[in-house]
């Protein structure tokens, strides 16, 4: 994956002999879907204790349950204030928060003039002002050293025609993430934007509106999760295993 299409933010210190586990507590949000359920589960096979966040009640506990009955957590992307809280709600349970990773969003296809407020608004409500208000609860929570990462998509940096609102919502959000990354740095946080390339999921099937155009074959999607866990696994290293834990106020 190249800058575009990649994982912004990382800096990376290598693993010769691939992750070790590393004991992070996580929450990843969004963990019901094909993206967030992987990377669940990879962060889960490295040795992360994890809390998972997601609308559907029946596919949250099956999740919940797949990974060793970890804490889950419902939440709704047009309830901002209660996005707000995830992270409080997955530090209580797992006694502390070291990252939180946002892996949610939705699509709509569509010449600009062929949409309307109503899927514009639904767009940016799920796509950016969500996400960011789970990452904006999570910095009073993980504490300097501890990392926040989100997963965009290549739109964020190469907009595609016929879907200019879905576009336009995910480079909000990836602008809202390189800025909070230069806020963050004399806290050492680590800010990861995940601009993955085409995966195929089936998430263009449930489009909102419009109807979804002939698309590339996916890229590998193991891949593409492997690279954001072990971007995670780096911040980890970089903090030491003697970080206080959180909640911490972050100058």
């Amino acid at each position: 994956m190249n800058e575009e299409s990649g994982l912004r933010g990382a800096d990376r210190l290598g693993h010769a002999d691939g992750p070790a586990p590393w004991g992070w507590r996580i929450l990843v949000v969004g963990a019901t879907g094909v993206i967030g359920g992987a990377v669940a589960t990879a962060a889960a096979a490295t040795g992360a204790k994890l809390a998972v966040a997601g609308r559907d009640r029946g596919r949250l506990a099956a999740v919940a349950n797949r990974l060793g009955g970890c804490s889950a957590h419902r939440f709704d992307a047009y309830d901002l204030e209660g996005c707000g809280h995830l992270a409080e709600r997955a530090s209580a349970a797992l006694g502390g928060l070291d990252a939180v990773v946002t892996a949610f969003g939705t699509v709509a296809f569509g010449r600009a003039e062929e949409s309307c407020d109503a899927v514009d608004e639904h767009l940016f409500t799920v796509n950016a002002l969500a996400p960011i208000a789970v990452l904006r609860g999570a910095l009073g929570q993980i504490g300097p050293g501890g990392a926040l990462a989100a997963v965009t998509g290549v739109v964020a940096s190469r907009p595609v025609a016929g879907m200019a609102g879905y576009c336009a919502s995910k480079a909000a959000l990836g602008a809202w993430l390189d800025s909070v990354r230069l806020e963050q740095r004399r806290n050492r946080v680590t800010v990861l934007d995940a601009r993955f390339p085409h995966l195929d999921t089936g998430f263009a099937a449930r489009a909102v509106a419009g109807r979804p155009p002939r698309l590339p074959p996916g890229a590998d999607l193991d891949a593409c999760v492997a690279a954001l866990v072990e971007g995670l696994v780096d911040a980890a290293a970089r903090r030491g295993p003697d970080a206080p834990a959180g909640p911490h106020r972050l100058s």
